[in-house]
């Protein structure tokens, strides 16, 4: 699950994951924030630290999917070519993308990270003074919205997605 920052991704997968984990005992939830909290906050935001975020992100995702659990990861994948390693090496890989306009992001800024690069006191904000890539093909998007129903939008990932861990879903 990607998009910008501010467009949903930990509420999205925080409320997919517990729609699911009753049904797939070895469901997981990786989220950006927490795995940059995880290991300390040792990364920075510039574009070669985003991308390492992204592939430690993406070297637990494999390890826990070579183990034979679910991941639902929630990330900004600023880079197509993270998007497109997905594809290649994870089973059952289902691509959603929060799209989110600039003002909505900003309007919920619920780290201050868009404040703080107005201030000058950050750069470095994806979508801002660093380039945004949206996913050419995701399997789903979401129009990201204050009003947006979450459980409805559950309901319909679950709908789309492939059958996962043997349960059928």
């Amino acid at each position: 699950m990607t998009g910008l920052s501010g467009a949903g991704k930990t509420t999205l997968a925080t409320a997919l994951y517990e729609a699911m984990k009753h049904r797939l005992p070895a469901l997981v939830r990786i989220d950006g924030d927490e795995v940059r909290a995880l290991f300390g906050n040792s990364l920075g935001f510039t574009e070669s630290d985003r991308r390492l975020q992204i592939q430690r992100i993406q070297n637990l995702a494999a390890m826990l999917d070579g183990q034979g659990l679910v991941v639902i990861v929630a990330a900004l994948y600023a880079h197509p070519d993270l998007l497109a390693w997905n594809r290649e090496h994870f089973s059952d890989y289902f691509e959603i993308y929060l799209e989110a306009s600039l003002d909505l992001v900003r309007g919920r800024d619920p780290q201050g990270l868009y404040s703080k690069v107005d201030s000058g006191e950050m750069p470095h904000v994806v979508g801002v003074d660093m380039p945004w890539h949206a996913p050419d093909n995701p399997h789903m998007m979401v129009a990201a919205a204050d009003d947006l129903d979450t459980g409805a939008v559950v309901r319909d990932i679950m709908d789309r997605l492939p059958p996962l861990g043997g349960t059928g879903k």
